[in-house]
């Protein structure tokens, strides 16, 4: 496994940009001023040995070193050591509906872009837990499978797109089940479903599967995403969606449908709203849940990079400062550079 100990250093990267603008302009300057002098291929035959190649070479090995810099004061790291360790923790699965009226944008910036801010929160939040995520529409898909790798959780949760199930739909029966499946046998540990939907389903009989999961030790918290006064749905060419006798489709939060399901399910219902209020309900009853000992594979030793990369720099950086840009007497016998 390879990570950076000290990855927000990596942010520094951003400043490279504006820092070549720079030595751009400087080099846009020098030759601008030059040309008032006259012609610019007559003014070399004055200046010898002088290059402007030189000029940008030293430049590209500066902003090497530089980001080599960066990239040493952020401690690359490879795992050495992979065990298997016990943690007290629950065990979560996030169903996420992506059908196309998650595009909806009654909640800011849209309620796929909301859920998936909740996600993000919500892994922030996990500690010893174990995570799943399942993406549903009109079919339920497994994104993830139970893990505690966080950074997975997170990077899979931003992939996650309306169009990554073709089948339009809202199949929460069908996530739910889903969901049950993708938990372990243990029966010592806390496990808890959270469905994010707009409660529009019309796939199959959601409450029923929620009511198994319950009988199965296993809440359903349900998150509405969106506002019961509906909103229609943007088409992505500045317009809205449309049915089939061209009036627009409008969009609503089924509450009702979503507090069924999470009642049936033991577990709660919030609707989310532009604040971070629903998660934190949500994550107030998981607190509640049994600890039982969650088992994860983790790298417990890692070995530092960081040395090579520190040579490769400092090599750059005496490179860089025998170049001049000028060509030097002595070494122009040898024609190195």
């Amino acid at each position: 496994m390879f990570r950076f100990a000290n990855s927000e250093y990596l942010y520094l990267l951003f400043a490279l940009i504006p820092m070549a603008a720079i030595f751009g302009y400087a080099m846009y300057r020098r030759s601008r001023n030059l040309k008032k002098y006259g012609n610019y291929q007559i003014l070399k035959q004055f200046m010898p040995g002088y290059t402007t190649w030189r000029y940008y070479f030293k430049c590209a090995l500066f902003m090497i070193a530089l980001a080599g810099a960066i990239f040493v004061a952020a401690r690359p790291q490879f795992g050495s050591k992979l065990e298997m360790v016990k943690r007290k923790g629950v065990e979560v699965m996030i169903a996420m509906d992506v059908s196309n009226s998650m595009l909806c944008e009654d909640i800011k910036p849209s309620r796929l872009q909301k859920s998936k801010q909740m996600i993000y929160k919500f892994v922030d939040g996990m500690e010893n837990d174990k995570l799943g995520l399942i993406v549903f529409a009109g079919q339920a898909f497994t994104q993830l499978p139970m893990t505690s790798d966080y950074s997975a959780a997170k990077m899979y949760a931003s992939n996650i797109s309306t169009g990554v199930i073709p089948t339009q739909g809202t199949a929460i029966g069908a996530a739910i089940k889903m969901a049950v499946n993708g938990f372990s046998s243990k029966t010592n540990v806390g496990k808890a479903i959270i469905v994010i939907t707009d409660g529009e389903n019309h796939e199959d009989d959601a409450v029923e599967q929620a009511r198994i999961a319950n009988e199965n030790g296993i809440q359903v918290h349900v998150i509405g995403i969106g506002k019961p006064e509906g909103a229609p749905i943007p088409d992505g060419h500045g317009s809205f969606r449309k049915d089939i006798d061209g009036q627009t489709v409008i969009t609503k939060l089924n509450e009702q449908m979503a507090a069924e399901i999470a009642a049936a399910g033991g577990g709660l219902y919030v609707r989310a709203d532009n604040t971070n209020n629903a998660l934190k309900y949500i994550q107030s009853e998981l607190d509640k849940s049994a600890k039982g000992d969650v088992e994860s594979k983790v790298y417990t030793d890692f070995d530092e990079q960081f040395q090579t990369i520190a040579w490769i720099v400092f090599v750059i950086l005496i490179i860089e400062i025998f170049i001049r840009e000028r060509k030097n007497k002595f070494l122009s016998k040898f024609k190195l550079f």
